[in-house]
């Protein structure tokens, strides 16, 4: 690093949230892919199978996040997300590749990419919220949500494109090209310098000055940064060193992480990715058309998705967490609901009239619970439970996302669509009644605050019990 040039702040922020666009355009390939592939496997009537392979990728990422989070103290972030990268690309050519009928060469393929998207899902914003200075990490943790969105964004229109190829060599191309992001991060990494942070922590402070040098403007700055960063470093040392898993469950901590991991698992359980994954074969089964002319809808709902997250960006901070999600929550669960209801009230409606319904629970879900979960995640566990609790935040919405993509084919199959999305606004609601009653709000309140929240519920328990008695 000797003679080194300077690396524009800009450059660094644009990269360290890149893996936003690799996992976006992971996470909504398969979307346009599978008609085809159903079709090239003849795998129509094999719900099993189509969720299996769908949902493969989010199964690698529940252990990806969590091995990522303990290698990266040890190794670094840079280096596990550089890792990462390779990982994705290694995987998304082995996707491309399977032979013909492959159905467990794929899924196998697809959980080692898997692995590569939770460890970008769990080492990119801690990366960049180590990079940014405190007044941008809010803005920030918003720029990685657009370009996750965007990501997804991308693989619709990279798969419409390419729909018009030969069924085999469609699906192949759509799955194979989530490699050239990855690569990209890959390259764009190699420039980019280790988090001052993990710096600090292995006692090389002299680097961490020189990386501080690149994004702060004086030297001030830098001092206090440093200062700050090596008290932090030791506080963090004696709570980890306290805590334990038991700690998460400690009557101290309890009401907290109930909340912040409930948060994390209802974002998946209300059902928004079976649309992500599945609308194609949604519009199919509403319409009768074949899937693979139905790509335009998920273009549709990527632009919904984008824009919402521009939305998020310009009221994130004007309005409560709780309001948010509290009224996106319960028009994301009347949008699933009132399908079914109409249905059955007017058995001859138009079958598009899901769709439509669809849109607005996509558009509320884009700038309510799509990134205020992970604010929340990221404002309400206490220092001396942050690492621990976050991992397993990350992992129940991987869980969920896991399940909720397994089970959707296999659900539609047995039953209506009205039906299951009627389930999915059941769970949107008692969301909602999890938010007024489990949840308490974080927007402009510090740590310390949010943590005496969960200490006073706790007294006030203690005293109904002593009065009971």
């Amino acid at each position: 690093m000797g003679n080194e040039k300077k690396i524009s702040s800009g450059f660094i922020y644009f990269f360290g949230s890149f893996a936003g666009i690799l996992f976006g355009y992971d996470i909504g390939v398969m979307t346009g892919a599978l008609p085809f592939l159903q079709h090239d496997w003849s795998l129509q009537n094999s719900a099993g199978a189509i969720g299996w392979i769908t949902s493969s990728v989010m199964f690698g990422a529940i252990f990806g996040g969590a091995l990522a989070g303990q290698l990266s103290d040890r190794l670094g972030r840079r280096k596990m997300i550089i890792v990462s990268a390779l990982i994705f690309v290694v995987g998304s050519i082995l996707s491309g590749m399977a032979p013909h009928n492959g159905i467990l060469f794929l899924i196998v393929a697809r959980i080692l990419l898997g692995l590569a998207v939770g460890a970008a899902s769990a080492l990119v914003p801690a990366y960049m919220s180590e990079m940014a200075p405190a007044r941008l990490r809010g803005r920030l943790s918003g720029i990685n949500q657009t370009m996750i969105v965007s990501g997804m964004l991308l693989s619709y229109i990279v798969d419409y494109l390419l729909k018009d190829l030969p069924e085999t060599m469609a699906w192949r191309l759509m799955l194979s090209l989530a490699a050239v992001p990855a690569l990209i991060l890959f390259l764009g990494m190699l420039r980019l310098p280790e988090s001052p942070r993990f710096l600090i922590k292995n006692n090389k402070i002299d680097e961490a000055r020189k990386v501080l040098g690149y994004i702060r403007t004086n030297k001030e700055e830098i001092d206090a940064e440093v200062t700050q960063i090596q008290d932090t470093a030791k506080e963090e040392a004696k709570a980890i060193q306290k805590a334990s898993w038991g700690t998460l469950l400690s009557n101290k901590y309890r009401y907290l992480v109930i909340a912040g991991v409930g948060v994390a698992a209802f974002q998946q359980f209300q059902g928004a990715n079976a649309i992500f994954y599945y609308i194609p074969l949604i519009v199919e089964k509403a319409t009768g058309h074949a899937a693979s002319s139905a790509l335009m809808w998920p273009i549709i709902q990527g632009v919904i998705l984008v824009l919402g997250s521009l939305v998020f960006l310009m009221i994130a901070d004007k309005f409560n967490r709780r309001t948010l999600l509290t009224v996106g929550g319960t028009i994301m669960g009347l949008s699933f609901i009132l399908p079914a209801i109409l249905n059955i009230l007017i058995p001859n409606a138009s079958p598009m009239m899901i769709v439509v319904f669809l849109s607005i629970y996509v558009a509320l879900y884009s700038f309510t619970w799509a990134p205020l979960t992970w604010v929340i995640v990221g404002e309400i566990f206490p220092l001396a439970i942050r690492g621990r609790a976050s991992g397993l935040a990350s992992s129940f919405n991987w869980i969920g996302s896991f399940l909720v993509g397994l089970l959707f084919p296999i659900m539609t199959a047995s039953m209506s669509q009205q039906a299951v999305f009627a389930i999915f606004g059941a769970i949107c609601l008692l969301g909602v009644l999890f938010i007024r009653t489990r949840v308490p709000e974080t927007r402009g309140h510090t740590l310390e605050e949010i943590e005496k929240v969960g200490e006073s519920r706790r007294a006030n328990r203690k005293m109904r019990k002593s009065t009971a008695v």
